[in-house]
C-alpha cells in the first residue's frame, strides 16, 4: 500500500516529464495501436522506446489524457488496493489512460476492465510477452489487441541518424543496432546495463533463481550463437545443470524477457517441431555486440539476426528447413507460405553450392518457383532448372 501523498507527488511529477517528453522519431509498427475501442496492449523489451512511443500516441489523442509509470521508486509497494486513490488522484474525466509496467500490480485487469467499461481509451505498455497471463487473458477476452514493440529497425535507424540506405549505413546498423538511448549516447554501458538489468531484475528476483551465474553463463551463450541450433539437452549437458526442466525454465524467462527467440526446423509434424533442435536470435545486433566478444567481425550472424529481426516486425510466422541441405529462413503469413530465403555475407566459390543448394531444395520442397539470398551488398540473379534465385543486398530488401 503506498501513501496518497506520495501518489500524487509521482503522478505530478510523471504527467509533467511524459508531457514534455521528446516525441523523437515516427516510429512504424506492423499494425497501427488506437485506431479502435478496444485496449491496446504494447509489450517489448526494456529501454526499446515504448513511452515515447505512448507520447506519440499520446499527441495524437482527441480529448484529455493522464499517464502513470508503475516503476516509480516511490510507488513500489503500490497493490491492487490502491488504484481507487490513483483514480481519485487522476480522476474519472479524461477520455485517455496511459498505463506503464502496470503488469507490476496483481490483480491489474480488473481495474482495466472498469475503466473500458466506462468506454475509456486504454492503452497499456509492458517489458514481457506474457504481460497478460491466463487469468487476465479470462478477464480482457474480447477487449485487448496486442502489439509488439521492437529496437529500431533499419529503416528507422536511418531516420534516426537522417541517412540514406547504403552498404555503409546497413553495416552501421548491424554494428549499433536499434536501442534509441544508445544511439543517442553512443555509450555501450547503456547495453550492458540493460542485460545486468533485465537478467538480475526481470529475471533472477522474479523466479527467485539461485544459480546467477549460471542463468548469466546461458544468457551469453545464446546471444552469442545467433543463427545457430540448440537444444535444452545439450545446454543441460554444456553447463553441467541436473535436468532440462531448469533450462527450459531458463529459455522461457529469456523470450519472456525479450532477449532471445526460439525458431523451430519446419515439419509437418508439431510432435517434431517440439523435439526438433531450434535456432535461436536476439533482440538486437547492438545489443549482442555489446555483451559479447563473438561478433567482432561476424557480420555473417548479424546479418541473419537483423532479417530474422524484419520478419517478426511484420508479425510472420518463421521456421527454418533442413533436408540434406539447409534454408535459414521458411517464412509464412496467414499460414500460408511467402517465401523462402538464405542469408550469407555474399556468395563465393567456397560457399555458393551449399548455399544455393538449400535454397533450391528447400524451394521444390515447398513446390515455390523462387527463392531469395540475401546478401550484405551483393547483387545477382540465376536461374537454375526453371526456378528463379534472386541475389539482393539487405539494405535495398529490407526497404521493400
Amino acid at each position: 500500500m503506498v501513501l496518497i501523498s506520495d501518489l500524487e507527488s509521482a503522478y505530478n511529477d510523471q504527467q509533467d516529464s511524459f508531457k514534455s517528453r521528446e516525441k523523437g522519431i515516427e516510429r512504424v509498427l506492423s499494425n497501427k495501436p488506437g485506431l479502435t475501442g478496444f485496449i491496446d496492449i504494447i509489450s517489448g523489451i526494456r529501454r526499446c522506446g515504448k513511452i515515447t512511443y505512448m507520447s506519440q500516441l499520446a499527441a495524437l489523442t482527441k480529448g484529455d489524457f493522464s499517464f502513470f509509470t508503475f516503476e516509480d521508486s516511490r510507488v513500489f509497494s503500490f497493490d491492487v488496493d490502491d488504484f481507487p486513490k490513483l483514480l481519485q488522484i487522476i480522476g474519472s474525466n479524461k477520455s485517455t489512460y496511459f498505463f506503464d509496467e502496470i503488469q507490476n500490480i496483481k490483480g491489474w485487469e480488473v481495474f482495466i476492465r472498469s475503466l473500458h467499461d466506462q468506454g475509456k481509451k486504454i492503452f497499456i505498455t509492458g517489458s514481457t510477452a506474457s504481460l497478460l497471463s491466463l487469468e487476465s487473458g479470462t478477464i480482457l477476452t474480447g477487449r485487448h489487441l496486442l502489439f509488439g514493440l521492437f529496437p529500431f529497425s533499419y529503416k528507422e535507424f536511418l531516420n534516426f541518424f537522417k541517412s540514406e540506405p547504403s552498404f555503409a549505413t546497413l553495416q552501421l546498423y548491424l554494428e549499433k543496432g536499434g536501442f534509441p538511448e544508445y544511439l543517442k549516447y553512443n555509450t555501450l554501458e547503456i547495453l550492458q546495463q540493460l542485460f545486468r538489468d533485465i537478467l538480475y531484475r526481470d529475471i533472477a528476483v522474479r523466479y527467485g533463481v539461485r544459480n546467477v551465474k549460471t542463468l548469466i553463463d546461458i544468457a551469453l551463450y545464446l546471444i552469442s550463437n545467433a543463427g545457430k541450433e540448440y537444444t535444452l539437452n545439450r545446454l543441460k549437458n554444456n553447463f553441467k545443470l541436473g535436468s532440462t526442466n531448469s533450462v527450459s525454465e531458463y529459455v522461457s524467462w529469456f523470450e519472456d524477457s525479450y532477449l532471445i527467440f526460439s525458431v523451430p526446423q519446419f515439419s509437418w509434424s508439431a510432435k517434431s517441431m517440439l523435439v526438433n533442435p531450434k535456432k535461436v536470435y536476439t533482440i538486437d545486433t547492438g545489443f549482442a555486440r555489446a555483451n559479447s566478444l563473438s561478433y567482432t567481425n561476424d557480420y555473417g550472424g548479424l546479418l541473419e539476426n537483423a532479417v530474422f529481426l524484419a520478419f517478426k516486425r511484420n508479425c510472420l510466422t518463421i521456421n527454418y528447413f533442413k533436408g540434406k541441405n539447409e534454408c535459414d529462413f521458411v517464412v509464412f503469413k496467414s499460414k500460408q507460405i511467402e517465401g523462402v530465403y538464405q542469408v550469407c555475407t555474399d556468395l563465393n566459390a567456397d560457399n555458393k553450392n551449399r548455399e544455393i543448394g538449400g535454397l533450391t531444395e528447400a524451394m521444390e520442397f515447398f513446390n515455390l518457383g523462387d527463392g531469395t539470398i540475401l546478401t550484405l551488398n551483393q547483387e545477382d540473379n540465376f536461374n537454375i532448372s526453371g526456378k528463379e534465385i534472386k541475389v539482393v543486398p539487405v539494405w535495398k530488401w529490407v526497404l521493400i
